[in-house]
């Protein structure tokens, strides 16, 4: 190991357990001396790589163990510092402190608004800050010195957009070293640069008295890679790799790149930077070593796959130009024994599947399994689909923080004063369990109930008033009555939490007085509960962060984008569950992955898009001038899910799945996934069983179709009186009428409704009424009333907008029609008027909208509609009675507003709608003599009798059965057809 001429440099292999191996290797080398194997120190790449070690360790040892020094080199792309153990003691190797990430990026944010030159809100700000930081460190670890930029020449080719980033980032990066001089402080990255550098000096002058190890290590930064050089040239010092490809060849080694540039043009060739073995590669020429200089470690463990596994995934990630060797290669070459492929319909389907073959190995004695996959969603539906079976499975990766109660509370706070106290953002704010979190939680929610069924509808006007009004009492509406007094005295308590929300955002322009003002009325709604448990932990310490920093931050912030701020920087935070899941059974992320190996490995979600995951876009730098600063491209990040990928497929058994359809509609496999199966060719394995069983789980033993619905009632239960307008409903779907008369189901409208149609007739009718009522009928007056109705403070200003043109000129017409009729003679006798009438055995009831005295004495129904009116085919066919069954009703003398009844001899539906480039016209399904195939005028209330008596008969006084849906192409508003389950009948023969 300790020949200075030579590296000593190590490789295990992909097919072999890394951590098990590298563990078993060190205690065989320095596990007869306890305490030297406690002198010694294994540099690793992360913290999560740290804790895969030790397990290796622990289960090597098989008793008590004094572990080497274990240390992460750190990654700033996790936030991850070097370990303390890298810090310099000595005096003179004193490294400013690095400035805390939060407070970098907030300094960033407020840079970048202060340049732009433009308004900016914070959360684009701050984005953009995260950028910005973010080319920061790859120019920092890949050295590439902030002269570099003024030295480039590309002016001529870039474009506008690109040039004025370009711009503004020179600005930018040049006053960077500035605020990190006036603070004292510097980047994470410069620190990790000057530490490894110092450590390698230090260890070149005075190695350490113990081994070293750098194990895992795929960084390929020249800090890095320098310090690496220097541990394998020390006296007990090697560093070992984790799936360098020895299988490949030369010729295909070299064609991954890095390449010479041309000798000509001076440009070189761009790299294979998606290929797992780039990085590696790099690496290697960065530590001034070949792939020859490197050694196969010998050990290995119980959790290896066989050798020829390396040579399959070699065969199978060979550099594009290469592929065509497959058609050449051996049966064994392409086999790829032990590795199976499950290709399903929809995600369910894989998370079932997956969760059947996790609970397989489960039932298998010492059988260990993983799920990799970079897919949160996926691997949160599979530890649901254990859980049933009883099998806790942690997801190591966690869960991002804006998903988990404490983040989601946060954004709902945020929403609902963005959107001013809007019904949905209130409700999901009152609604949220962490809200009066504890005793008093069931009376909260029944008064947030309460709210919810008022905000039913149109939305009140904007802010906590807006409530206020919804809860004052109203004319004409005692069937609300008592809900809006029981909520109105809910409501003064709970407006007294809301009121400092309004008023504190009210009063604070910058970012950091609205975190403060968040962070005290998250801890007043929930009594402190949202701080609490360790998701309430990470909450409290990101909040905290956030707002120290932010007073250094962007001072531009806009309510309206705070939700979306918030929701960006909580889901950068993932919270892991505490450990307690089962002992064989792991869930993981890649960078979790990284080092494990279990006897089944199952890589899930290998659709492109999710593995590898689509890059990131750099807003800052256009990919040529990342090229010409000798940055990594944005394609570095697939070269590394392909090295994860590569990785995972050495278990002795792996399990790679995908869905064909994803939750935006069909997937496309992953390059992977295709590679893999180009490549074995016929030798592809299926694992179609278990897809096979996932489908078994929920297929139930036998069918028993639902038929559709007929209760049929008891006579004593049926109605004995009902509306005019319920009449079309009982004849073109009884079952509906069943539902709402009988068994009294009544549809809520949705929270925050757009005023629909119902709302713009009772609108209407309400404006004509007192305008009739008035008596003087001026067409200035009905106009003023419209108007009116508009100004009112809980019509919504989109409704005004839109609606208010063309009811005007509605009304306009109405007021010209009323005045014409009158100068021949028509008089208006009642408006808005109640009636009923004994017909058929049962009480017909009906509120006409109009009824008025024709010059031959007869009598007019008219009926006011904001759409278009039913057609006369409809009428004939029994299905639009109103108008008829309310003249029936005059008829029989039933309306007291009118004093001399008469024959009904005028039927009219006064439209609002458009037609004709006009707004208004009249519509009437009845004619004297029957033309355009009309209903004669003297026998519609006759034909109109004769319908209703059938019905009556049928289904008030008879005892047919409410059939569901009879007449289906009649039209329905569809409220019942759930309770009906019209899906599972309907279109369907029953016979």
């Amino acid at each position: 190991m300790g020949d200075p001429t030579r590296p000593a440099l190590f490789n295990i292999p992909a097919h072999r357990a890394f951590s098990d191996a590298l563990a078993a290797g060190i205690i065989a080398q320095h596990g007869g001396d306890p305490m030297a194997l406690a002198q010694g120190m294994i540099l690793l790449p992360t913290n999560r790589a740290i804790r895969a070690v030790s397990d290796a360790f622990v289960r090597r040892s098989g008793g008590g163990l004094l572990l080497p020094r274990l240390v992460a080199i750190g990654d700033p792309d996790l936030g991850e510092q070097a370990g303390g153990a890298l810090d310099p003691l000595a005096e003179g190797e004193a490294i400013p402190p690095a400035i805390a990430p939060m407070r970098r990026q907030m300094i960033l944010a407020r840079m970048v608004q202060q340049a732009s030159g433009q308004p900016m809100d914070a959360a684009q700000a701050i984005k953009l800050g995260q950028a910005l930081g973010t080319v920061l460190d790859q120019m920092q670890v890949e050295r590439v010195p902030i002269t570099a930029l003024s030295d480039l020449t590309l002016s001529d080719v870039l474009s506008g957009h690109w040039q004025r980033s370009l711009d503004l980032f020179s600005i930018l990066i040049r006053r960077w070293p500035d605020e990190l001089a006036r603070l004292g402080l510097i980047d994470l990255a410069d620190r990790r640069n000057r530490l490894f550098d110092g450590l390698a000096r230090r260890w070149a002058q005075q190695p350490p008295s113990g081994f070293v190890i750098a194990a895992g290590i795929a960084t390929t930064a020249p800090a890095v890679a320098g310090l690496l050089r220097r541990i394998s040239v020390l006296p007990r010092g090697s560093v070992v790799f984790a799936g360098l490809d020895h299988e490949m060849d030369e010729a295909a080694w070299e064609a991954i790149g890095p390449f010479a540039p041309d000798p000509v043009t001076g440009r070189a060739p761009p790299a294979h930077e998606t290929h797992p073995q780039y990085a590696l590669k790099l690496l290697l020429d960065r530590m001034s070593a070949t792939r020859d200089d490197v050694a196969l470690w010998r050990w290995g463990s119980e959790h290896d796959a066989r050798a020829v596994r390396s040579r399959n995934i070699s065969n199978a990630m060979l550099p594009p130009r290469l592929t065509s060797r497959w058609r050449d290669l051996k049966t064994a070459d392409r086999s790829l024994g032990g590795v199976e492929a499950l290709e399903v319909a929809t995600p369910g389907e894989e998370a079932q599947a997956i969760a059947i073959a996790l609970r397989e190995a489960v039932e298998t004695p010492g059988r260990t399994a993983a799920l990799v996959t970079p897919d949160r969603q996926l691997a949160t539906r599979v530890s649901a689909h254990l859980a049933r079976w009883g099998i806790a499975a942690d997801d190591s990766a966690g869960l991002p923080l804006s998903r988990l109660p404490p983040g989601t509370l946060l954004i709902a706070l945020a929403q609902t004063v963005a959107e001013r106290f809007a019904p949905v953002a209130l409700l999901t704010l009152l609604k949220h369990p962490l809200v009066m979190h504890g005793e008093g939680r069931l009376p909260w929610l029944e008064g947030v109930r309460g709210l919810d069924l008022l905000l039913r509808g149109p939305r009140p006007p904007a802010g906590l008033g807006g409530i206020d009004l919804l809860l004052t009492e109203r004319e004409g509406e005692d069937r609300q009555r008592a809900l809006r007094a029981q909520t109105r005295s809910w409501w003064a308590d709970a407006r007294a939490l809301l009121e400092p929300l309004e008023q504190g955002f009210a009063s604070a322009p910058t970012f950091a007085a609205q975190l403060a003002v968040l962070r005290e009325q998250a801890s007043l709604l929930t009594a402190d509960a949202i701080w609490a448990g360790v998701q309430g932990h990470a909450a409290a310490d990101l909040f905290a962060e956030m707002e120290q920093a932010a007073g250094e931050g962007p001072q531009q912030a806009d309510i309206r984008s705070l939700p979306t701020l918030l929701d960006h920087m909580l889901g950068g935070a993932s919270v892991r569950p505490v450990q307690g899941g089962h002992p064989r059974i792991a869930i993981l992320g890649l960078i979790e992955a990284q080092l494990v190996q279990a006897d089944l490995m199952i890589l899930g979600g290998l659709n492109e898009g999710t593995w590898p995951g689509l890059p990131s876009p750099d807003p800052w730098l256009a990919p040529r001038i990342r090229r010409e600063l000798g940055l990594p491209g944005l394609e570095t990040r697939i070269g590394r899910a392909a090295h994860d990928f590569a990785s995972a497929l050495g278990a002795p058994h792996v399990l790679i799945t995908r869905a064909r359809r994803g939750s935006g509609g069909p997937a496309i496999a992953s390059r992977f996934w295709l590679r893999l199966k180009a490549m074995a060719g016929p030798q592809w394995k299926s694992a179609d069983r278990y897809g096979a069983l996932a489908q078994l789980l929920d297929r139930p033993a036998r069918h028993q179709p639902s038929r559709r619905p007929a209760p049929v009632p008891p006579a004593s239960v049926r109605p004995k009186l009902i509306p005019v307008t319920e009449v079309d409903r009982l004849k073109a779907d009884p079952f509906a009428f069943y539902a709402k008369r009988i068994l009294r189901l009544n549809r809520l409208d949705p929270v925050d409704a757009d005023a629909g149609p119902a709302w713009r007739g009772t609108a209407v009718h309400e404006i004509l009424q007192h305008w009739a009522e008035a008596g003087r009928r001026d067409p200035a007056d009905l106009e003023a009333r419209a108007r009116a109705m508009f100004d009112r403070p809980d019509v919504h200003p989109l409704l005004k907008a839109l609606w208010q043109p063309r009811l005007i000129e509605a009304v306009r017409w109405i007021a010209a029609e009323v005045a014409a009729d009158q100068a021949a003679g028509r008089t208006i006798l009642a408006v808005e008027t109640d009636g009923r009438a004994d017909i058929a055995g049962v009480t017909l009831t009906g509120k006409a909208d109009r009824i008025d005295r024709m010059p031959d004495g007869t009598l007019a129904i008219v009926d006011y509609k904001t759409g278009k009116p039913p057609s006369a085919k409809q009428v004939k066919a029994g299905y639009s009675l109103q108008l008829g069954l309310l003249g029936l009703i005059a008829e029989k003398g039933g309306f007291p507003a009118i004093t001399e009844p008469g024959a009904a001899g005028c039927f009219e539906y006064w439209s609002l709608a458009k037609k004709n480039d006009a707004f208004g016209y009249r519509e009437s399904p009845v004619d004297p003599m029957g033309k355009r195939d009309k209903i004669v005028t003297s026998s519609f209330t006759a034909l109109v009798h004769d319908w209703f008596d059938k019905i009556a008969g049928d289904y008030l006084t008879g005892t047919a059965p409410f059939d569901a849906q009879i007449n289906p192409e009649v039209a329905n508003y569809g409220d019942y057809d759930q309770l009906m389950r019209l899906e599972e009948w309907y279109g369907r023969d029953d016979g």
